[in-house]
């Protein structure tokens, strides 16, 4: 994505005001000010919505500190404490198993302790691997929620510029300078908890899932 400089020049106040009209006299003189109708109602904006053109985001912080982000961030915590309580699991018990098979080597003949030994090369391969696969399906879940997430947003966001009359919604990552009032990071965050929650009704990949071909 491209730096978006953002001009000391732009505009950012609201839009729209009317300036009071004159009324003429029947003698042609000028009346008192009147204000035109319906002019305070034009300049009313949503609240926390800037006019602007251009407005920012982080979406970071929007993934982060929404519902949604914090239930995918609390189940991600806890299939990584699982993975790890197996990790540990699983090195236990094959230190078990090395051990007695390396007691029993003085008693088996070579080409047995030799197969034996490649059984369980094998098998510690696959449950790396299925461990592995694990730990990768994880970043993964991650990932996809965080695209989810945005696609279920779009609509709140698209609404936010609307309000705005803005027709760009840069990542504030990509500016290198920008005034804070043109920041919807917090009502967004507020706009989406309140429309989609969550997200607890929305499937998600199950990383925990064995993969096909693993060790038993």
């Amino acid at each position: 994505m491209r730096t978006a400089l953002l001009c000391a020049g732009l505009a950012l106040g609201i839009a729209g005001q009317t300036p009071s009209a004159r009324a003429q006299s029947p003698t042609g003189q000028d009346g008192p000010d009147r204000a035109q109708p319906g002019a305070a109602r034009s300049v009313q904006q949503p609240q926390g919505v800037v006019r602007s053109a251009l407005l920012t985001i982080e979406i970071d912080r929007l993934f982060a500190e929404s519902a949604y982000g914090a239930r995918v961030a609390a189940m991600i915590e806890d299939e990584g404490t699982q993975i790890a309580a197996e990790n540990r699991r699983i090195e236990a018990e094959l230190t078990e198993e090395e051990r007695a098979l390396t007691e029993q080597r003085a008693a088996l003949e070579p080409a047995r302790f030799r197969s034996l030994a490649d059984a369980f090369d094998q098998k510690v391969q696959a449950l790396r691997q299925e461990q592995d696969a694990k730990a990768r399906a994880l970043g993964t879940l991650s990932e996809e929620s965080r695209r989810q997430f945005l696609q279920l947003a779009e609509p709140v966001l698209g609404e936010i510029m609307q309000q705005a009359g803005a027709a760009v919604l840069l990542d504030k990552r990509t500016v290198f300078l920008s005034a804070d009032v043109i920041d919807i990071t917090d009502v967004a965050i507020s706009r989406i908890d309140e429309a989609i929650g969550d997200g607890a009704g929305t499937a998600l990949p199950q990383p925990s899932a064995v993969p096909p071909g693993s060790a038993d």
